[in-house]
């Protein structure tokens, strides 16, 4: 069937090897008792009826236990949408700058990419929040067309390192580390930056000379390990991580309880992540979980297309993929996987 897309942008080239997943501005929480074990979604803005947030005093009130990562005491945090006000909510907590926080991973101390918070946080999850530590400048050769890296962000404007693919050129390289923060390549500032956009950039460094890039590493305790020996429990005894629901923070749109995603939903999102790795480059779970909610009840491929024009038209999809993930969302419905 022919997509209704003429009107679309051209697909910018991200990237083919190094990939880039972002981190979402919006969040998600589940486990919210009294809610029906939904989800909460925060974020910023009108809601999608357009709308306006409610105000403070009839939001659901959250509070969420967290700790920096390198160690400190336990606070608590609560009244926050997305992202960045997240960071500003941590930065009270210790008294330190929001620009400080890297990067949160949940109920774990560790540079542990597996547990980053993302788009949704168990109403039950522990925070532990990255902040900055050392600064290092290294100079790298590329010998090959790939690095051997995949990026993300914070959605608050720090790209960092997820992944170094074994065996490659930054493999080789000890002093590069999942976590780094990539502030600047050839003296390229990248605060402010995408995920997307950092990756492009690693990809069409020409092949055969060296780069400058800038990294800034998480602030690391002496001995994380033994420190942590049960610290990832409040004082109150709060349970980690065995919420049901989940609160989502959303870039646009007040926060949300929702129900967690169903068995079709799961599936055609793991499939729509894979999907987005393989055109572009990229991974990204929570806007794979978008384009499933947008597909979900749509009746044919071009009513899809439009929605993701309204919703996701700064990604400018192929027309390619966005028919591919149409048929994703399809046969998850009825059980091919």
């Amino acid at each position: 069937m022919p997509l209704g897309l003429g009107r679309r942008k051209k697909a910018s080239p991200l990237v083919e090897n190094e990939e880039a997943e972002p981190i979402r501005a919006g969040l998600n929480v589940a486990g919210m008792e009294g809610l029906d074990g939904g989800v909460v979604g925060l974020g910023e803005g009108a809601t999608s009826d357009g709308l306006h947030p409610p105000p403070n005093s009839m939001r659901p009130r959250l509070i969420f236990h967290t700790q920096l990562a390198h160690g400190s005491p336990t606070g608590r945090i609560e009244g926050f949408s997305n992202v960045r006000e997240l960071y500003a909510k941590i930065g009270e907590a210790f008294g330190i700058p929001p620009s400080e926080v890297m990067f949160c991973t949940l109920n774990t101390h560790k540079v542990d990419m597996d547990k980053l918070l993302g788009g949704q946080i168990g109403l039950e999850d522990f925070i532990f929040a990255h902040i900055k530590g050392q600064r290092k400048e290294i100079e790298v050769y590329k010998g090959e067309d790939a690095l051997g890296l995949t990026i993300t962000d914070n959605g608050a404007g720090y790209a960092f390192i997820k992944r170094i693919r074994e065996g490659s050129i930054i493999h080789q390289i000890q002093v590069i580390n999942v976590g780094d923060m990539i502030e600047s390549i050839n003296g390229h500032r990248l605060i402010g930056c995408r995920h997307y956009e950092v990756a492009k950039m690693l990809k069409e460094l020409p092949k055969g000379k060296d780069f400058t890039i800038k990294l800034v590493e998480p602030l690391k305790a002496f001995d994380m390990i033994g420190q942590r020996s049960g610290g990832s429990r409040s004082s109150s005894g709060v349970q980690l991580g065995t919420g049901r629901g989940t609160l989502r923070l959303r870039s646009k749109g007040p926060a949300t309880v929702e129900e967690l995603p169903s068995a079709f939903e799961e599936k055609a999102i793991e499939k729509v992540d894979d999907l987005l790795e393989s055109y572009m480059g990229i991974r990204d779970s929570e806007l794979a979980a978008t384009m499933v909610e947008l597909g979900k009840d749509k009746k044919n491929p071009d009513e899809f297309a439009e929605a993701l024009d309204e919703t996701l038209g700064d990604f400018a999809f192929p027309d390619e993929f966005v028919f591919d993930v149409w048929g994703a969302i399809g046969d998850a419905k009825v059980g091919r996987v």
